[in-house]
Order: C-alpha cells, then sequence, then structure tokens
C-alpha cells in the first residue's frame, strides 16, 4: 500500500509579473480554451527551497562543487594546503567509472551540470579527503547518504553516475488561474534627478507586462517512498514542512515593482492510499466573472468538483482538511493534525 498525501490551494495575486518567460511577459497557458495565468512548478519549487533554507532542511545546487568540498576540508583542517586539497578532490572527482569520469568538469573550477548535495552530504565527503580515503565506493556513499529535506522531496539527477540519482518524493503542478486572464501593460517614465529644472521629458520610458488571477495549485508527496529514504521517524516532520513551504512561500519576479505576495484563500489537504488525484478539472470549464470576485467560487467549484471525482471515479481519502477564510481550522492547526496522521499512518504501514 502506498501513502499519498495531496496539497490543493486557491490563491488570489493582485496585479503581478511572478513568472516571466523569456520575452518578459507573465507565463500563460491555454486550459479549457481560454487563457489563463500560468506559474511554473520550477519557479514554486524554488520558492520553496527558500523556505526550506528558514528550517535548516535545505540542500544547495552547484557547479562549483569541488570548491565546496575543499572549503569545508580547510574548515575541518585549516593547516592543510589548499591547492594539495583541491587537486585531491579533482583526482577523485576525475576518477573513471565505466570508462567515463565519474564528474565531468567545464573548466577547471565547474562541473558541466549543477548538482544537487545537502551540507552533511558535503561535510561526509571532506572527511574523506582529510582521511586520504581512495576508495571511490565511499565516496559514493557519502553523497548518497544524510540527504537533506529538499533533495529527497524534489529529486537528483546525475548524468555521469544514475547511482547518485535520487527519485523526488513530490510531485509539484504548474499552477493555473482558475478563469481567464488577459495580460496588461503598465506604462512607466524615469526621471533624471540630476537634469536642469527646465529640461522636459522622461529619461527612460517603457511598460511592464502583468495580469492578476485566483491561482489553483496543486502538489503531491509519496509518503510511502519518503520514508524509505528518510525513515518513519522523520517522515511526518518532513511533509508537515512541505506543506508549509507550499502554502507559504512565493516566486520572487518582481515582488518589488508590484508587492504582490499573499497568503492563500483555501488550502485543502488530504491523505490517499490509492494515488495521487489532481482536482484542476474543476477549473476546465473557466469559473465566470461576477461582482462576487473570484476566489469564492473557486471554491465552490473545487469543492463540487471533488465529491463528484470522489463518487464517480475514486474513493474519498482517509482523512481530509480544509483551512479557509470562513473556517475554524487554521493553518498550523491543519498541518500539526497532517503530521500526526502521517506518522500514524507510516508507523501503521
Amino acid at each position: 500500500m502506498s501513502v499519498f498525501v495531496d496539497f490543493h490551494i486557491l490563491q488570489t495575486v493582485p496585479p503581478s509579473c511572478v513568472n516571466r518567460d523569456d520575452m518578459g511577459s507573465p507565463k500563460t497557458a491555454v486550459y479549457g480554451g481560454t487563457v489563463r495565468a500560468r506559474v511554473s512548478s520550477q519557479a514554486w519549487k524554488h520558492a520553496m527551497r527558500g523556505e526550506f533554507k528558514k528550517e535548516n532542511a535545505a540542500g544547495y545546487r552547484t557547479k562549483h562543487l569541488k570548491n565546496a568540498i575543499a572549503d569545508r576540508v580547510l574548515m575541518l583542517n585549516p593547516i592543510l594546503d589548499k591547492v594539495t586539497v583541491e587537486k585531491q578532490i579533482e583526482k577523485i572527482m576525475k576518477t573513471k567509472i565505466s570508462n567515463k569520469l565519474w564528474f565531468e568538469f567545464e573548466d577547471e573550477e565547474k562541473t558541466k551540470t549543477l548538482f544537487f548535495i545537502s551540507d552533511k552530504q558535503v561535510e561526509n565527503f571532506a572527511e574523506l579527503i582529510i582521511n586520504n580515503e581512495t576508495d571511490i565506493k565511499k565516496y559514493r556513499d557519502a553523497l548518497n547518504n544524510n540527504p537533506s529535506v529538499d533533495l529527497v522531496l524534489f529529486g537528483r539527477m546525475a548524468a555521469s553516475d544514475p547511482t547518485l540519482n535520487v527519485d523526488a518524493a513530490a510531485q509539484v503542478a504548474h499552477a493555473i488561474s482558475t478563469h481567464a486572464v488577459q495580460n496588461e501593460y503598465d506604462y512607466f517614465t524615469a526621471v533624471d534627478d540630476l537634469q536642469k529644472e527646465d529640461s522636459s521629458g522622461a529619461a527612460h520610458i517603457d511598460t511592464t507586462e502583468f495580469n492578476s488571477s485566483t491561482l489553483y495549485r496543486y502538489a503531491s508527496v509519496n509518503v510511502t517512498e519518503l520514508a524509505k529514504t528518510l525513515g518513519a521517524g522523520s517522515t511526518a516532520e518532513a511533509v508537515k514542512k512541505f506543506g508549509q513551504a507550499f502554502a507559504l512561500s512565493m516566486p520572487t519576479g518582481k515582488e518589488n515593482t508590484f508587492a504582490n505576495r499573499t497568503f492563500p484563500d483555501m488550502v485543502y489537504v488530504t491523505l490517499r492510499c490509492d494515488q495521487p488525484v489532481n482536482l484542476c478539472g474543476a477549473f476546465e470549464k473557466p469559473v465566470r466573472k461576477s461582482d462576487e470576485g473570484y476566489a469564492a467560487a473557486s471554491e465552490k467549484a473545487f469543492l463540487e468538483y471533488a465529491d463528484k471525482v470522489y463518487s464517480q471515479f475514486a474513493a474519498g481519502p482517509e482523512k481530509c482538511w480544509l483551512s479557509d477564510l470562513s473556517s475554524g481550522l487554521s493553518l498550523p492547526e491543519l498541518l500539526s493534525q497532517l503530521e500526526k496522521a502521517v506518522n500514524d499512518k507510516t508507523n501503521e504501514v
């Protein structure tokens, strides 16, 4: 039996450009035949990792792996020579495995690809360097054991060595608006503060594209897979941290321009033992504009659709929690109850 926790969030965002495309426009997607505002899963996962850092549960992605390990070696043993240490690390990283380098380098300092690593893994690798270890298996173990919470949740791919791959225990969907949107433009000018008083005109003229929307956000955590890596004792806390990070994070695109940071209008969480269920179908028919706005109508459409899906196609969740603007259940209370339920379920399994 596999256990899943699904997170469904409705969140209204004012005029903003949270996530831009290559032209600087807010990202969009066509869904249900209409254009929707969109925020990519990558953008929101990056914001979530910022929340994990506050909880000391985050690793980091870097091409400067050699330097990160060297710095830790010298911190643990300052009497060592930096150049000698770097050469030793590079020799290990360039060990040939199956006729190819363990890590391929872009130049003398950087690997070709980003590598996701936890602080503890860096420390374990550094300790092996200090002990002059030559067994590559022990270095592999150092990079596989003691992963950070976000590494286990979001996964790691190491093309040069598949044994370092970590399957993601979490899925995060692209957020889309529950209704149709049309991007708008803000025309702005800037003046030169040192120009002469009799001068006219602006020193800079431009436009910024933006939209506003009520977003449907969805993510799922495979609790069973998470427990295999973290252990049953740490899984419930990790799920709670994921839920908190997902609910409270916000991508930082143009945040100084729009000050668009908001809290969710609704957080609905389910614990299931069959499969994850994305309920975006509630908005395949876009919510229509009204004097009541979009948030309340979106929540109504969502809850009605969830009931239909549970009665027609899938069993209802084993447990569910709803926190919204009229609910007596606060987000901290919801997350605490979720943590207890996950802990009970993992111990039961």
